[in-house]
């Protein structure tokens, strides 16, 4: 039985995708065939690479130097988000973090990562072999945000990020003989997407790339439809998110991407702060799971069942 996984991406809300992969990875879950949009394709290759914990460092401690994205990256480069220093500096074989792309490439697992054409508004497949030894361009191409960010030029070729032309592939996972799908979102299933700054982007490069402004213009409604149908495939719903992790998540995206948030670099710290606070819990929480789960039958009985028997011997 053949089975998918889609990494739909999300900006700084893909640490929760990257949080559910690697624990793929401990766990030994392997899937056959792998599909990573935006940031959701760095999230993938670092799996198929088999890094647990590499991207996780890209978005809790490298995406706040100040060389990652900003405003002076902005001006130097025409890129609000610094590519060169994501997926070369951080990411070549000589790099900080580099990507283990003999592990990715001699993987089992397919791997397609989409962009999209910036000129015609087409959906482009790119696969492992179209990534070469400290050459990332794939995965830049699919995280290049519309007018904020140059388009990546791949060939004689300009890609833009790909969720413009198909933000939620779950139809292509089953067309491409998949007969179960993990589609990881980094929004709750309920959700509404919005046109919302969509549009504005869409304005910005109307002018030179028409196509891919009225994908994104198109782009809330295809995200929509594309969970909808999620929906009608699913059997067995399960959903882990706290209001910590989606502020979280949400709040760090509002601040590397909107440039009319005040305090930045306070709020940054604070931000900072409580995500180490909620990582140190996470990992106390594994010990004890651990603890827990190393005691004989016997001893596990006498453990409090319920919160209520905490409070009553206290």
């Amino acid at each position: 039985m053949k089975t998918g996984v889609i990494d739909v991406g999300g900006g700084m809300r893909g640490i929760y995708a990257a949080g559910v992969l690697d624990t793929c990875l401990q766990q030994n879950v392997e899937f056959d065939y792998c599909i990573g949009i935006s940031a959701g394709s760095a999230n993938m290759a670092s799996y198929l690479a088999k890094q647990p914990g590499r991207n996780y460092k890209f978005y809790h401690d490298y995406s706040f130097r100040k060389q990652y994205m900003g405003i002076k990256s902005w001006l130097k480069t025409g890129s609000y988000i610094n590519f060169e220093y994501i997926y070369g500096t951080l990411s070549n074989s000589d790099g900080e973090n580099p990507l283990d792309l003999q592990t990715l490439l001699h993987s089992k697992s397919e791997l397609t990562v989409i962009a999209s054409d910036a000129v015609t508004g087409r959906a482009k497949l790119f696969h492992k072999t179209d990534m070469l030894p400290d050459d990332y361009r794939i995965l830049m191409a699919s995280a290049c945000v519309p007018g904020v960010d140059q388009p990546i030029q791949i060939g004689s070729s300009l890609y833009y990020d790909g969720a413009l032309a198909d933000p939620v592939p779950i139809q292509k996972a089953f067309d491409d003989g998949c007969e179960r799908v993990v589609l990881i979102l980094t929004k709750p299933v309920g959700e509404i997407r919005t046109s919302g700054k969509d549009l504005l982007l869409a304005k910005k490069i109307q002018r030179k790339f028409p196509l891919a402004a009225e994908n994104m213009r198109l782009r809330a409604d295809r995200y929509n439809e594309g969970v909808r149908l999620a929906q009608e495939y699913v059997r067995v719903e399960l959903q882990i998110w706290t209001v910590a992790m989606d502020f979280w998540a949400s709040l760090e995206h509002d601040i590397k991407y909107k440039k009319d948030v005040q305090d930045c670099d306070s709020i940054a710290a604070e931000l900072k702060a409580c995500a180490d606070t909620i990582a140190d819990t996470d990992r106390r929480m594994m010990e004890l799971r651990d603890n827990i789960s190393s005691l004989p039958q016997k001893s596990r009985k006498q453990l409090p069942k319920t919160n209520t028997d905490f409070m009553k011997r206290n």
